[in-house]
């Protein structure tokens, strides 16, 4: 561990030129106490690291102490770049080790292609934490351990031990499985795995507890995750007390709908240019709440059972704030 964080202190020093104990304290989540301890490390090491007083002092190194990585293009540079910047390392629990491989590869670029590859790179941005409307895209928080132990298990090819939730109404139960692989989906994680055969899929958010077994998993040599996501996907899809429903929607809402629906089944565009939608929920509350946040922006026409609820819920709105509402006894 402090390997790693020695080499990512000379990689800061490399990147910035110059920097204080307190920035690199906050950089590499250590006291200004350890980093001065490293900085002694580094020095009787040999590594040519030395201070600079004064107000604007700090560490830094002689010039020209650096590696390189030879053989990268341009393009293969800001490649490497732009895939670091993905978020879907967090959802692994790897988020600070590609930060410190991403230091590592700026680094040991060729100069000639450091600071256009790096400059290219602050141009596109990926996933970025909220879109156009402010909407915040939320990662699930996975605690370190818990995820560490199931990487593990996971690429060495071992049984897991979860303690797993599986709703947030339900008591989580211990059980043993056969873990196959690791996907993210929109900065969600989940493990896809087998239980006695079975092929089973487990949001990381709800494993609460895991311990990696000695015992070898029950599981292919080789595996297709991308394949084996979409078969789970359809069969998620079309499994459950899930309901389809029609809606007739404002094409400037589609991606609000379906980021929410399960699937959707059939969609045509009518007369007045209004999406005329077969749409598929998890269940009746989720189509519920899922047309109650489009607001005007949707109408269902079908089920009788949807036009009922979405009715009494804008009664009871409607109510509330009529003008003979009665605020101060609330």
């Amino acid at each position: 561990m402090r390997a790693d964080r020695l080499v990512s202190l000379v990689l800061l020093l490399r990147q910035h030129g110059r920097l204080s104990a307190v920035a690199l304290a906050r950089e590499l989540e250590v006291s200004t106490r350890t980093v001065l301890r490293d900085i002694e490390a580094l020095s009787a090491a040999g590594v040519p690291v030395y201070a600079e007083r004064g107000r604007h002092g700090g560490f830094a190194l002689l010039p020209g102490f650096r590696t390189e990585l030879t053989g990268l293009n341009h393009d293969e540079a800001l490649a490497l770049l732009v895939a670091g910047s993905r978020p879907g390392a967090q959802a692994f629990g790897l988020g600070s080790a590609l930060a410190s491989a991403m230091l590592k590869v700026v680094d040991a670029l060729p100069e000639s292609y450091r600071d256009t590859a790096a400059g290219a790179a602050e141009r596109l941005l990926i996933d970025p934490e909220i879109d156009l409307l402010s909407r915040r895209q939320t990662a699930e928080e996975v605690p370190d351990t818990v995820v560490a132990e199931v990487r593990r298990a996971v690429l060495a090819g071992h049984k897991l031990r979860i303690h797993y939730a599986a709703a947030a109404d339900q008591e989580p139960t211990w059980r043993t499985v056969d873990p196959i692989g690791l996907v993210t989906v929109r900065d969600r994680g989940y493990l896809l795995a087998t239980r006695s055969g079975a092929d089973r899929t487990y949001r990381l958010s709800r494993v609460l507890a895991a311990e990696a077994l000695p015992e070898a998993a029950q599981r292919p040599d080789r595996v297709d995750l991308d394949r084996a996501w979409q078969e789970r996907s359809t069969r998620f899809r079309a499994g459950g007390d899930q309901v389809t429903v029609l809606v007739r929607l404002d094409p400037a809402r589609w991606e609000e709908l379906a980021g929410t629906a399960l699937a959707i089944r059939e969609e045509k565009a009518e007369p007045d240019g209004r999406l005329r939608m077969e749409v598929s929920f998890q269940d009746r509350r989720h189509a519920v709440w899922a047309l109650w946040q489009l607001a005007m922006g949707a109408e269902a026409l079908e089920p009788a059972w949807l036009r009922d609820s979405l009715h009494q819920r804008a009664a009871a709105i409607a109510a509330r704030y009529s003008p003979g509402s009665d605020v101060e006894n609330r």
